[in-house]
């Protein structure tokens, strides 16, 4: 099937497009992901099947969602694929994830090859559905995965870092060298799992509080807390949360965001 596709679809640009062809690595992701039966499979992204179709063969039917008219109209034509693919022809920014969970009656499980253009968008807005999540795996530049995981008092540490922490378990799989893709990328990729918390490490009141200050303290990350978030707080309160406001944002857990973005939600909103 894929020899067929690939001689049939040059990979667009615009939409990011490598093609994953090592078959050690799609057995390696599948056994990753472990689909079950009649469990609520999505895939974001397919491609040309490489890894829809032995994720098919392991369960009754699976949801995926492609934005490349070509390719999803292609992957429809399988007669395998007839009888096992919902297709959801649209950008996965739009799709609202918690119908797709109601229709099958249980929390999906997300996978993807993410193209680079629209991983951090995309993730943020799964966040959104993290209720109606079991769990993603997604494969991703090294680097964002490098972002995902890291912490406090590294430059890779950021608004990512701590919005993925906040709401999610990541769990690195495996890494995939550029010569697993058609055409091979210039960078390295990671698989990961994410696992949306049942219960909330550091739950917040209004998130629209922690994407503020996250916004606020990451894109001025060069100056001190009281600079970046002088607008909020002052060194005084700041201090009364524990915090330095000579440290910076990279030098601040997700406790102490989530502990901020609390004490904001608390105040009583401004009648001018």
């Amino acid at each position: 099937m894929n020899n067929c596709v690939h001689q049939c679809h040059m990979a667009r640009k615009r939409f990011g497009q490598n093609f994953l062809h090592d078959s050690s690595i799609i057995d390696a992701i599948v056994a990753a992901i472990h689909p079950e039966p009649s469990q609520a499979i999505v895939e974001i992204g397919p491609g040309l099947g490489a890894l829809t179709k032995p994720v098919a063969e392991r369960v009754d039917a699976m949801t995926i969602i492609e934005l490349d008219y070509d390719l999803a109209a292609r992957l429809a034509s399988y007669p395998f694929f007839q009888s096992k693919l919902n297709i959801v022809q649209q950008d996965a920014i739009t799709v609202d994830f918690s119908a797709l969970s109601a229709e099958r009656g249980q929390p999906l499980r997300i996978f993807g090859n993410l193209p680079y253009n629209i991983s951090t968008p995309l993730m943020f807005h799964l966040f959104n559905y993290t209720y109606a999540i079991r769990d993603m795996h997604f494969m991703l530049q090294k680097e964002v995965v490098n972002r995902l995981v890291a912490g406090p008092n590294s430059k890779a540490y950021g608004r990512l870092s701590v919005m993925t922490q906040y709401y999610c378990n990541i769990i690195p799989i495996l890494e995939v060298p550029p010569a697993s893709f058609r055409p091979a990328p210039k960078v390295d990729s990671v698989v990961v799992r994410l696992v949306p918390y049942a219960t909330l490490p550091f739950p917040v009141r209004d998130l629209s509080k922690l994407a503020t200050l996250t916004s606020l303290a990451f894109n001025q990350r060069r100056k001190t807390l009281r600079n970046s978030l002088g607008s909020l707080f002052s060194a005084q309160q700041l201090a009364e949360q524990g915090i330095d406001a000579a440290l910076r944002a990279e030098n601040l857990s997700v406790e102490y965001y989530c502990q901020l973005a609390n004490v904001l939600a608390e105040r009583p909103v401004s009648q001018d």
